[in-house]
């Protein structure tokens, strides 16, 4: 269970079979004293995951410094580089977000990206508190 900030938009594919997988960098940021009682604070990144139905979500309405709740499990890939070492990397399979952050504030563009085919889910009115009526 993780609670941060997009460090950037979310990347969207879709799959040759049709899914659709969304990933993006997520801060988590620690504060506490030190021993001489001076406040420190330390920032982590994470690398999310989002299949499917999350990953449209992700795709419509979550924008970089937005503020999210993930639910989910790690996953470590092993991968062998250009050069031939072998490299790992985790990630987060996220299994439940939750939006913590108002649409409007989590985004310096308009709009959220329109829908690319009927019944896909819909924009967001960003003027209005029609946001807080999420279809999820």
């Amino acid at each position: 269970m993780l609670i941060g900030n997009l460090g950037k938009d979310p990347e969207v594919k879709t799959l040759d079979n049709g899914a659709k997988i969304a990933t993006f960098p997520l801060a988590t940021t620690e504060t506490y004293k030190d021993r001489d009682g001076n406040k420190q604070s330390r920032t982590e990144w994470h690398n999310i995951v989002l299949w499917r139905g999350l990953a449209d979500v992700a795709e419509l309405y979550c924008r970089k410094g937005g503020q999210v709740y993930i639910e989910g499990r790690l996953s470590t890939r092993k991968w062998d580089d250009k050069d031939g070492h072998t490299r790992y990397t985790t990630e987060i399979i996220g299994d439940n977000m939750v939006l913590l952050s108002r649409s409007d504030s989590t985004s310096g563009s308009a709009h959220p990206p329109k829908p690319t085919a009927p019944g896909e889910l819909g924009s967001v009115d960003r003027s209005s508190d029609a946001v807080n009526d999420l279809p999820y």
